[in-house]
């Protein structure tokens, strides 16, 4: 694996996830044949959502994460997204016309510094955010000050593979290399998706994941395995 580069900077993230907003869910089915949505079932799982309930989706981009928590909080409850892109939240709001009756609201928000009050929500998803943060340790603190005590979080997201000559990680840059790319080429948007592999190089493993997430004061952490360990699953208890 190369070394880690820099972190990101928050407006060319920004910029990028403009730009590919309109391609952004045909290339998620295409690119994981659909997986991405069994993935996603499975972070909210663990957050067990319930009517009433406050939940939080970090990152939101264009919402179905959202529309989906909606459902699950359903009489009394609501579900904010934040995003920092506008385009995708444009895309979010539009989903969320089509169902009016569902307790859900989106705000371009920065996931760092959200402008909530600490305690407000009952639990949160992040899915493809954390990675894409220029602090994902401040990030992993706001999320757990925005977190009521015993409330659940989720972020799901690519693994970095702990030995980065095994053939998880072999797989994984030559499936980014040769399949990823050349597919986002056909939509224009090589240099976009090329960048994913640059956004993993200075990712957290799990297991630094886990301790990041402890000292923000999170109450419980573990990180789990998808996708035989293409993707990786954070499991939070404020």
């Amino acid at each position: 694996m190369p070394p880690a580069s820099p972190p990101p900077d928050a407006e060319a993230v920004r910029a990028l996830f403009e730009r590919i907003a309109p391609a952004y869910d045909r290339l998620n089915d295409t690119l994981s044949l659909g997986l991405h949505r069994m993935w996603k079932r499975q972070a909210i799982a663990w957050l067990q959502p319930a009517p009433g309930q406050r939940l939080l989706d970090l990152c939101c981009g264009t919402g179905d994460l959202a529309l989906v928590l909606a459902e699950g909080v359903r009489p009394g409850g609501r579900v904010l997204g934040l995003d920092a892109a506008a385009a995708p939240l444009e895309r979010a709001r539009r989903r969320a016309r089509r169902q009016p009756w569902l307790p859900l609201e989106f705000r371009q928000r920065d996931a760092l510094a959200t402008g909530l009050e600490a305690g407000w929500a009952d639990g949160a998803v992040m899915a493809y955010g954390l990675r894409n943060l220029n602090d994902p340790a401040g990030a992993l603190a706001e999320l757990r000050r925005l977190l009521r005590p015993g409330g659940r979080a989720a972020i799901l997201d690519f693994n970095r593979p702990e030995d980065p000559q095994g053939g998880t990680a072999v797989f994984q840059h030559f499936y980014l290399r040769q399949v990823v790319v050349p597919l986002a080429r056909r939509a224009g948007l090589e240099a976009e998706y090329a960048y994913l592999e640059d956004s993993l190089s200075r990712f957290p493993c799990g297991a630094e994941q886990e301790r990041l997430a402890r000292a923000a004061g999170f109450s419980q952490a573990r990180h789990r395995l998808l996708a035989a360990g293409q993707m990786g699953l954070l499991q939070l208890m404020a």
